[in-house]
């Protein structure tokens, strides 16, 4: 970061910053400039992603989502932040009236800090830490801290049950989560998010989820993880409308309850982030070697473009699941993680260091076993595209007979 802010002072002022006078000012100014820059984007990513995700369950549910406000409903979310930001602040009598205001900032501060590790492209990291993943898992941990706190303090037994949810969720999850990351640390040797990233290559079998087996399986148990983690069906249980009215946010009104679903939005980032950089090669451009790319401004604008697209893919398949996937039970969830995905993780890291030192990741073998790992991966994505395809015209069908016409929307645009 401190590179970052010598060169934007030279390139504004024309004069290097040691001799200027001013370089802790400038330092703890650029500080500031990037915080009010990532809070900006997570704060519009989430407001984005809930108008998106609305049009997609409404196009997986053939009905029309919000299409009143703005071009085709594009600013529903600006009107419902601004609806909920007029709403009175209300706090129960016998709540713990200083644990019931904080709470929500608990919540939303450990997702936005998150964002200081996660890089955007080449180079472009608020903070390149060498112990970059630790940290995240670190500070994500707030989040859970600030659910019990805010279900605790509200003096109500649905949100007393969604705290204690949250508790056995997302404290347990986040063990299979940090375990199906070893693998990925031992083939980089590194913390930092940007050296994994390093340490793959811009083609699909370069990637760390086709290295072997074991890695594929531990890629599928960090997706699973992480939607338990971030309260995402099928194990949105700390919530469950259909159960405890709204979980550990029932009480909470107005701002403070917006907090809390903004940072679930604002979640999706870090967990399609994450899985990109640890497993889907991050911003590594195809054919574009790292020497090449740390030389061109174009080829970096580049980078952020691959990642951007691959972390929104993720966010996609995201909300897809959400809308698609029923709830578990709060037994069925327990019993995933410690039954399966834990002893399934155990194995892989197992496995995954005696993969490397029998087929090493230079060799030929190891080579033609990442394509043979990629075959069975595309094999997959075009069997999972063909059937969302089947599904979307047998509803269509079913809709023209019904209403005798076609649907009002194109299958390229959400409805």
């Amino acid at each position: 970061m401190k590179e970052n802010a010598n060169l934007l002072f030279v390139f504004l002022f024309k004069t290097p910053i040691e001799g200027s006078g001013y370089s802790l000012a400038w330092y703890i100014l650029f500080v500031f400039i990037i915080a009010g820059a990532l809070l900006f984007f997570a704060a519009n990513f989430a407001g984005i992603t809930s108008f998106i995700e609305r049009r997609i369950a409404a196009r997986i549910q053939t009905r029309v989502g919000p299409n009143v406000v703005g071009p085709q409903g594009i600013l529903q979310w600006v009107a419902d932040g601004i609806k909920l930001l007029l709403k009175e602040d209300l706090i129960p009598d016998r709540a713990d009236q200083f644990l019931f205001r904080v709470a929500p900032y608990f919540v939303f501060s450990g997702l936005f800090a998150a964002f200081v590790a996660l890089p955007f492209g080449y180079g472009i990291v608020a903070a390149d830490l060498n112990v970059g993943v630790y940290y995240i898992f670190a500070i994500t941990s707030l989040v859970v801290v600030g659910i019990i706190m805010g279900g605790w303090s509200s003096n109500s037994k649905w949100a007393l049950f969604g705290a204690l949810r949250s508790a056995a969720q997302i404290i347990s999850y986040e063990i299979p989560t940090a375990l199906s990351l070893i693998p990925v640390i031992m083939l980089t040797g590194s913390l930092s998010t940007q050296d994994i990233i390093k340490a793959q290559g811009g083609l699909p079998w370069d990637w760390f989820v086709f290295h072997s087996p074991f890695t594929f399986v531990c890629f599928v148990v960090f997706f699973i993880s992480a939607l338990a983690e971030g309260n995402r069906i099928p194990f949105d249980l700390p919530e469950a409308e259909s159960e405890l009215v709204s979980g550990y946010n029932t009480e909470y009104s107005g701002f403070r309850f917006l907090v809390f679903p903004m940072a679930e939005w604002a979640n999706l980032w870090v967990i399609a982030a994450m899985v990109s950089l640890t497993y889907l090669g991050g911003w590594q451009v195809p054919f574009v070697s790292i020497e090449t790319l740390s030389g061109s401004l174009v080829l970096i604008f580049l980078s952020v473009a691959v990642f951007v697209i691959k972390t929104s893919i993720v966010v996609f398949i995201v909300m897809q699941l959400r809308w698609t996937l029923p709830r578990v039970r709060v037994d069925q969830m327990t019993q995933l993680c410690w039954t399966y995905l834990v002893p399934f993780c155990l194995v892989a890291i197992v496995g995954t260091m005696i993969w490397m030192l029998i087929f090493p990741w230079e060799t030929r073998v190891a080579l033609l076993l990442r394509l043979m790992m990629f075959g069975i991966g595309f094999a997959f994505c075009f069997f999972y595209v063909r059937r969302i395809r089947f599904n979307y015209f047998n509803d269509k069908t079913a809709y023209e007979n019904l209403k005798k016409k076609s649907p009002w929307y194109p299958i390229w645009r959400l409805p």
